[in-house]
C-alpha cells in the first residue's frame, strides 16, 4: 500500500515542480542551476522512504527540500508570482504533518514557513504581499495541525487494534494448544486403563490357559491350544491398539486440515491445499508428523505475521511412493530478503531430527518453505489421489 501511494505523491510533486519550474519563461528558460536544483529536490524525496522510522533525518531532509525550493525560485525573476512555488511548499509541509510526530512536524513546518516568508523581504513583497503570506501560511498551519491530530490519532487507534488482534490470536492459539494437550493427555490416560485392565486379564487368562493345557489330556490340549493363540493374539491386538492410540501426535496430517480449516474459517489466511500422488496414503512416523505439522503451522504464522498477502499454497506429495514432500509458499514483495530466525532454525532442525531435509528460500516473488521425508516402501499403504 506504502509503495503506491509514494509514487502517487510523487507524481503530484513531479507535476508541481514542473509547472513552477516552466513558470513564466518556458523550458527553453531553465537555467542549469534549477536543473541541478531540481535533481537535488528528487534525491532528497527519494531518501525520505530510507528514514521511515526516524523522525530527526526525516524533518531535516523536508526542511532541506524546502531550501532548495526557495533557491531555486527565488530571486523571482518574472513578471508575475508563481503560485506553484507555493503549492510546493504546502506539499513539504503536508508531508511533514503525515509523516513526523507533533514536534517534529512543527519544527519542520516553521523552517519551511521561513523559506516561504524569506524571499518577500528580499523583493520588498513585490510579488508575494506579507499579509498574503502570513494569511497563507495561517490557513496551511491550521488545516495541517487538523489533518496531523486527526491522522495520527487514526494510526493509534489502528495501532491499538493490532496489538488486540495480536493477542486474540496468541490466546486462540493457547486454547488451541490446550485443547490439543488436554486431549492428548486423556488419551493417554484411556490407553494406560486399557493396557492396565484388559491386558492384564488377558495375560492371566493366557496363564490359566497354559496351566490348563499342562493338566489336560492329549485329546483337550489341541483344543487349549487354539484358545491360547486366540487370546495372544487378542492381547496382540490390544497393545497394538493401546499403542496407535498414544502414537497418534497432535500433529498428524488430519491435525493440519483441521488447522488449515479454522484459520480459513477466522479469515486469518486463505489457502490454497494440495494433495498429490497417494501423500494422504504415506504414513509417516509420529516424529515426521509432527515436523511436517509444525513447519506448516510455524510458516501460516509468518505469513499472518509478515507476509503482504495473507494468502499461502500447501502441497503434500508422495513422488514415486519413496519420499513424502511437503512445501509451504507465500507471496512476498519484489526484492524481499530474510535471515534464519529462532523460528525458521527450529523448523529445519525439527526435521533434520525426524530424520529428513527442510530448504527455505526466496524465489520468484514466492517465499518457500520445501521438506522431503524418505519413506519405506512398505510404509506406503494403497489408497487413491485427493485434492482439498
Amino acid at each position: 500500500m506504502y509503495r503506491y501511494t509514494f509514487w502517487l505523491w510523487f507524481l503530484l510533486l513531479a507535476g508541481l515542480w514542473g509547472f513552477a519550474l516552466l513558470q513564466p519563461q518556458g523550458a527553453a528558460g531553465i537555467s542549469p542551476a534549477r536543473w541541478i536544483g531540481s535533481a537535488l529536490l528528487f534525491a532528497l524525496y527519494f531518501l525520505l522512504p530510507l528514514f521511515r522510522r526516524r523522525a530527526v533525518a526525516q524533518a531535516i531532509l523536508l526542511s532541506s527540500s524546502g531550501l532548495v525550493i526557495m533557491a531555486v525560485f527565488w530571486p523571482l525573476h518574472t513578471d508575475s508570482p508563481n503560485y506553484f512555488s507555493l503549492l510546493l511548499f504546502a506539499y513539504l509541509a503536508g508531508e511533514a504533518a503525515y509523516r513526523l510526530p507533533g514536534r517534529h512536524a512543527f519544527i519542520s513546518g516553521a523552517v519551511i514557513g521561513i523559506w516561504v516568508v524569506l524571499p518577500a523581504f528580499e523583493e520588498n513583497g513585490q510579488y508575494f504581499s506579507f499579509s498574503f503570506l502570513f494569511f497563507y501560511l495561517a490557513m496551511l498551519g491550521l488545516a495541517l495541525s487538523i489533518f496531523h491530530r486527526i491522522h495520527h490519532e487514526a494510526e493509534a487507534v489502528a495501532a491499538r487494534y493490532d496489538a488486540l488482534l495480536h493477542e486474540y490470536r496468541g490466546l486462540k492459539r493457547k486454547a488451541v494448544s490446550d485443547e490439543k494437550l488436554a486431549r492428548q493427555q486423556e488419551r493417554a490416560q484411556i490407553g494406560r486403563e486399557i493396557h492396565d485392565s484388559v491386558g492384564h486379564k488377558l495375560t492371566n487368562l493366557l496363564m490359566q490357559l497354559e496351566v490348563a493345557r499342562m493338566e489336560a489330556g492329549e485329546t483337550k490340549k489341541e483344543r487349549i491350544s487354539l484358545l491360547k493363540e486366540l487370546a495372544q493374539e487378542s492381547l496382540d491386538e490390544t497393545r497394538r491398539a493401546v499403542k496407535a492410540w498414544n502414537e497418534e501426535e497432535i500433529g498428524g496430517i488430519p491435525a493440519m486440515i483441521r488447522l488449515i480449516r479454522k484459520l480459513e474459517a477466522e479469515n486469518f489466511i486463505r489457502i490454497q491445499f494440495s494433495v498429490k500422488n497417494r501423500a494422504f496414503s504415506a504414513r509417516l512416523t509420529p516424529e515426521q508428523a509432527a515436523a511436517v505439522y509444525r513447519a506448516v503451522q510455524e510458516s501460516l504464522t509468518n505469513v499472518m505475521r509478515h507476509g503482504p498477502k495473507r494468502e499461502a499454497s500447501i502441497t503434500f506429495e508422495s513422488a514415486g511412493e519413496r519420499i513424502f514432500r511437503f512445501e509451504i509458499s507465500n507471496p512476498i514483495l519484489a526484492g524481499y530478503r530474510f535471515e534464519e530466525g529462532y523460528g525458521l532454525t527450529a523448523m529445519k532442525e525439527r526435521v533434520q531430527q525426524a530424520g529428513g531435509s527442510l530448504e527455505i528460500l526466496a524465489f520468484n516473488s514466492l517465499f518457500i518453505v520445501r521438506g522431503m521425508f524418505p519413506l519405506k516402501k512398505e510404509d506406503v499403504a494403497g489408497g487413491s489421489d485427493s485434492i482439498g
